[in-house]
C-alpha cells in the first residue's frame, strides 16, 4: 500500500516515468489497477480531452505533432495516447509512437503513449480513457487521443473527447467515406488537410454540402471546416481557435457538463458489463459453452438459447 501511495504522489507531481509505470499496470490489468485509479479520481476533470480521427493516411499524426507544439508554445502541458492496431502476437500496439511525432515527444511538457485497441470496436479500449485520466491527474492541460483511423471502428472516439476532430484530405471518395462511416455525427470540426493539394477547395465545398444535409436546431453548433497542410503548420493556430470556439459553446449552452454526465454514464454501463463477464466466464460455464457448440452447429440450438443457458447457469449461482 505504501507503494501505491508513493505512486499515487508522484502522479500528482507530474512524474512522467510514475505515469508511464502506472498506464503500464492499467494495461496488463494488475490488481491494484483498480485501486490506483480510484485513488486519483478526484483530481481528473480539468484537462480539455480532443480527439483526432479520419480515415488513415490523411496525416492525423502530423496535426497532432503540431496542435502540440502551439499548445506548448502557450505553456499548456500535452498528453497524447495514440490508439494503434492490437498485434495478434502481443497483443501490444503494432505502430511506434515516437517515429511519428519525434518533434515533440522529448518535450518535457509532453508525455506520448502508445496504446493497442485490443479489439475494441470503436477503436478505443476503456483502458484507453483509464490512461487519460492518469493524465488528467498529472496535470496535463491538454489530452488528444489520436485514433488508428479505419473508418467505422472509429466512433467510440466521440465519447472520450469534448472536441472531435475528424480529418479528411482531397483526394476523392473521402468525403463520402466520411458520410457513410458515421463521422458526421461525431464531427465537431472537420479539418481538410493537405489543403496544399489540387481539389481542395472542391473538397471543402462537397463538404459543406454533405454537413447542410444534417439535422440540427437553431441552437445546435455549426461545425466548422478548417483548411490545413500539417506538414508546414498552416492552418493549425486557426483550428487551435475553432477548438476554443467549441470548448466556450459547450461552456456557454450549458452542455459541457451534460456531455460528460452523459459520457461517464456510457462509460460506468462499459465497466458494468466487462466486471460482469469476468463474473460469468468462468471454467464451468467455458465448459458449458464448449459443450453446446456441437448442437449450434448442426442446428440444434441456436446462439440465443445457448447463450440463456449461460446466464440461467450463472443466475443459479446467485441464488445459492
Amino acid at each position: 500500500m505504501e507503494e501505491l501511495e508513493l505512486l499515487k504522489e508522484r502522479i500528482l507531481n507530474s512524474d512522467k516515468r510514475a505515469v508511464s509505470r502506472a498506464i503500464s499496470i492499467i494495461e496488463n490489468g494488475n490488481s491494484v489497477s483498480e485501486k490506483l485509479l480510484n485513488s486519483l479520481y478526484s483530481n481528473i476533470g480539468k484537462a480539455y480531452r480532443i480527439g483526432v480521427t479520419g480515415p488513415p493516411g490523411a496525416g492525423k499524426s502530423t496535426l497532432t505533432n503540431q496542435m502540440t507544439k502551439f499548445y506548448r508554445e502557450q505553456g499548456l502541458k500535452v498528453g497524447i495516447i495514440a490508439v494503434d492496431p492490437t498485434s495478434p502476437f502481443t497483443g501490444g500496439a503494432l505502430l511506434g509512437d515516437r517515429v511519428r511525432m519525434n518533434q515533440v515527444s522529448n518535450d518535457d511538457g509532453v508525455f506520448i503513449r502508445s496504446m493497442a485497441t485490443r479489439g475494441s470496436l470503436g477503436g478505443l479500449s476503456n483502458k484507453t480513457v483509464d490512461a487519460a485520466d492518469l493524465l488528467d491527474a498529472a496535470n496535463f492541460d491538454i489530452i488528444i487521443f489520436e485514433t488508428v483511423g479505419v473508418g467505422q471502428s472509429e466512433l467510440d472516439i466521440a465519447n472520450a473527447a469534448d472536441t472531435t476532430l475528424v480529418t479528411l484530405v482531397p483526394e476523392s471518395g473521402d468525403s463520402v467515406q466520411a458520410m457513410k462511416a458515421g463521422l458526421m455525427e461525431i464531427g465537431d470540426i472537420f479539418v481538410m488537410n493537405k489543403s496544399d493539394r489540387p481539389g481542395a477547395d472542391a473538397a471543402v465545398m462537397s463538404l459543406k454540402t454533405i454537413l447542410t444535409m444534417k439535422e440540427k436546431k437553431s441552437t445546435d453548433w455549426e461545425t466548422p471546416i478548417v483548411q490545413t497542410v500539417a506538414n508546414t503548420g498552416e492552418g493549425i493556430e486557426n483550428l487551435i481557435s475553432k477548438i476554443d470556439e467549441h470548448r466556450e459553446f459547450l461552456k456557454s449552452q450549458n452542455l459541457f457538463e451534460e456531455k460528460r454526465k452523459e459520457k461517464l454514464k456510457t462509460r460506468i454501463k462499459e465497466i458494468v458489463a466487462l466486471l460482469l463477464a469476468k463474473e460469468v466466464w468462468n471454467n464451468e460455464r467455458e465448459a458449458l459453452l464448449d459443450n453446446e457448440l456441437n448442437k449450434a452447429l448442426k442446428g440444434e440450438e441456436s446462439p440465443y438459447t445457448i447463450a440463456n443457458k449461460i446466464l440461467s447457469n450463472y443466475k443459479q449461482l446467485l441464488t445459492v
